[in-house]
């Protein structure tokens, strides 16, 4: 039987989290297969090759190519500085003399007797690769990077922006319908991964900000906020190459949201201890999801749990609404009606009948739901 693949969302305390950890180039692995890391440990490191900065010395000095080598002052593999010298005539009358300068500083990379040009490459740009998690070197990647493993809780948002963050978890709420305000959040939060209730203002991202907090988590973001935040709309794209501070991991949606329940109570369970987190999210497709993972002991030393393959809903699945209307909300699969069914649109397809916290039932296409493991 065919079954629709419906995107799951996992909140869970025990899993295992492997991450590939790899350099753009080619480079140098620091570290040995089953060496513990903590988040912030280099790994592996390259070298970007530095930019290059042409240099037409002919035209400038007035010369051919086959003449170039007679009137440089440097060589291939020379190191010069920003305006330093590097080729000029020598006239019989001194002040008429004209001399090429390096645009940058760096190296010359090379003197071309047939283009009569000169590349200069700037210093190369270091790379350096942090573990991301606190966890075990699992694989080395030969001259490329690393596999770390590690086990404990992980909960994924629906949607997040900026990269890799790590830091103690920290509470700013006592339950998961509060908020908070800018007055709520003090020099105790910087570095920190801040829980912060169902909904985060654009003033208490701003006061999150120039206190240094490393992430906030809540359960809803206004769109409007968004858009003042990155200074653009996000459109359908890959987020987590924001620069920005703190990230925003958002696990319920736009607008006032109270955090689910599980969500809440997971993330409360570990307050205190040290996490990693990235915003980073797959518009539309769901393919990346924001995540929180807080390595733990228990989870390491527990009996391994098979991962779930989440390829169809079941009745009593667990589930979000993605879309309008009830975005957002959660509940269980009461019934899975086998035959299509016409909806508002006037389209056919397949629904499922979602049973509420407080009883109500509705009606909603497979397509709008979400799976959540727990």
């Amino acid at each position: 039987m065919a079954h629709a693949y419906t995107p799951g969302l996992r909140v869970t305390e025990r899993a295992t989290v492997r991450k590939e950890r790899r350099l753009p180039i080619a480079g140098q692995v620091l570290v040995e297969a089953g060496a513990r890391v903590q988040a912030e440990d280099i790994v592996a490191r390259a070298e970007l090759p530095g930019d290059v900065a042409t240099v037409n010395v002919v035209n400038l000095l007035g010369i051919t190519p086959a003449e170039l080598s007679q009137y440089m002052l440097k060589s291939e593999g020379d190191k010069v500085e920003r305006d330093e010298p590097i080729a000029e005539t020598r006239p019989w009358i001194k002040w008429l003399k004209s001399v090429v300068r390096a645009p940058v500083a760096g190296t010359i990379e090379s003197v071309s007797a047939i283009t009569g040009q000169v590349l200069v490459r700037t210093a190369p740009r270091p790379v350096e690769l942090t573990a991301y998690l606190d966890g075990t070197v699992a694989e080395v990647i030969e001259r490329e990077g690393v596999v770390v493993e590690t086990h404990g809780a992980f909960v994924q948002g629906i949607f997040g922006v900026g990269g890799e963050v790590h830091g103690e978890l920290a509470m700013a709420v006592d339950r998961p319908d509060a908020s908070i305000g800018p007055g709520d959040l003090g020099a105790e939060f910087a570095d920190k991964i801040i829980i912060a209730g169902e909904l985060v203002t654009s003033d208490v991202y701003e006061r999150a900000s120039a206190l240094g907090v490393a992430a906030l988590v809540c359960g809803g973001f206004h769109d409007g906020d968004l858009r003042r935040l990155l200074g653009y709309d996000l459109g359908v794209a890959i987020t987590g190459h924001e620069d920005i501070q703190p990230i925003l991991i958002v696990t319920e949606g736009f607008g006032p949201m109270a955090m689910a329940e599980a969500t809440f109570d997971l993330l409360q369970a570990h307050a205190g201890q040290r996490a990693s987190a990235n915003g980073a999210t797959q518009i539309r497709a769901g393919v990346l999801r924001p995540e929180i993972i807080i390595p733990t002991e228990a989870a390491a030393s527990a009996p391994a749990v098979a991962e779930v393959a989440m390829v169809g809903l079941t009745q009593g699945s667990r589930v979000r609404i993605i879309r309008e209307p009830g975005f957002g909300r959660i509940g269980a699969v009461k019934a899975l009606p086998p035959a299509a069914v016409q909806i508002e649109t006037e389209s056919r397809v397949r629904v499922a009948e979602i049973e509420f916290p407080d009883g109500a039932v509705v009606i909603v296409p497979r397509a709008n739901l979400e799976a959540i493991e727990s």
